[in-house]
C-alpha cells in the first residue's frame, strides 16, 4: 500500500507543478468551475422560488441533491483522473509498460495521478453543504451517518463505472465518449428523480445507478429513504464492483499489445 501511495503522491506532484505552470490557466478553469456552479444554483432558486416546491422538496432540500452530485463529481474527477488519460497510454504503446511493472496495472491506472485543481472548489462547497445541511428539519445524527455511509457507496459504484471504462478501453481504445456519457447520465441526479416520468425514475434506479449515486443518499440525509432503498443501494455497488472487475480482467485477456 505505501508503494501506491508514494506512486500516486509522487505523480500528482508533478501534474500539480504542471497544472501551477500556467497560473492564468489556473485561474481560468477554477474561475469557469464557479461560475457553472453558481449559475446552476440561481437556476435552482429561481425554479423552486417560484414554484414553492419541487416534486415535493423545499428549496434546501432540491440544494442538498445538487450539492451531493458535486460533492461526489468532484471527489471522483480527483481520485480517478487518470481514466481521462487512459486512451494515450493504449494508443501509444505505453500501457505495455505498465503491464511489465510490478504494480497492479488496474491501480496505475485507476490512481495514476489527481489533479489537485479538482479540489479547489471541495473545500466550499462541504462548507455550503454543512450550511445547508443546517436548514433542513429534524435531521438527526443516525440520517448524517446514514447520509455518509451511502455517499462512500456511491463512489464505490462510481469507482467501478472508471473500470468499465478502462476496460472498454483496452478492447476498443475508445475512452473519451464513454467516460463523458457517464458524467452525462450522472447530471439526471442533480434534481429529484422525482421530477421523471415514472418509467424513467425505474430505469434510473433499477438499471442505471444514478439513484444509488446521488438520490438515494440524500434521501437518506432528508429521512425519506425506504429500507428498500438501502438495500438497492448496497447491491448496485456490490454487482458493479464485482462486474467491473470481470471486465476487466477480460479486457487483459484480450489485450494483444501496441506492437501487435
Amino acid at each position: 500500500m505505501k508503494k501506491y501511495l508514494f506512486l500516486w503522491f509522487k505523480v500528482t506532484t508533478q501534474l500539480t507543478q504542471i497544472a501551477f505552470a500556467s497560473r492564468l490557466g489556473v485561474v481560468l478553469f477554477t474561475l469557469g468551475k464557479i461560475i457553472r456552479f453558481v449559475l446552476f444554483l440561481v437556476f435552482l432558486l429561481l425554479l423552486v422560488s417560484r414554484t414553492k416546491s419541487l416534486a415535493g422538496y423545499g428549496l434546501w432540500q432540491v440544494m442538498m441533491f445538487f450539492l451531493t452530485f458535486n460533492f461526489i463529481d468532484i471527489i471522483s474527477q480527483f481520485l480517478w483522473r487518470d481514466v481521462y488519460r487512459f486512451r494515450s497510454y493504449i494508443v501509444s504503446g505505453n500501457f505495455d509498460m505498465i503491464l511489465t511493472k510490478p504494480i497492479s496495472p488496474l491501480l496505475r491506472s485507476l490512481f495514476g495521478g489527481s489533479d489537485i485543481l479538482d479540489l479547489i472548489t471541495l473545500f466550499p462547497l462541504t462548507g455550503f453543504m454543512i450550511y445547508a445541511v443546517g436548514h433542513l428539519d429534524h435531521v438527526s445524527i443516525t440520517q448524517i451517518v446514514l447520509y455518509i455511509v451511502l455517499v462512500l457507496n456511491g463512489l464505490i459504484i462510481a469507482m467501478s463505472l472508471h473500470i468499465l471504462v478502462l476496460a472498454l478501453g483496452v478492447i476498443t481504445t475508445e475512452v473519451d465518449n464513454a467516460i463523458w456519457l457517464f458524467r452525462e447520465l450522472t447530471q439526471l441526479g442533480r434534481l429529484p428523480l422525482r421530477i421523471y416520468p415514472r418509467p424513467v425514475g425505474l430505469v434510473f434506479t433499477f438499471i442505471l445507478p444514478v439513484a444509488a449515486l446521488i438520490t438515494i443518499p440524500t434521501e437518506a440525509l432528508l429521512g425519506v429513504l425506504s429500507v428498500e432503498g438501502v438495500i438497492i443501494a448496497f447491491v448496485f455497488s456490490g454487482g458493479f464492483l464485482w462486474l467491473s472487475l470481470r471486465a476487466w480482467r477480460g479486457a487483459l485477456k484480450r489485450y494483444a499489445s501496441a506492437s501487435s
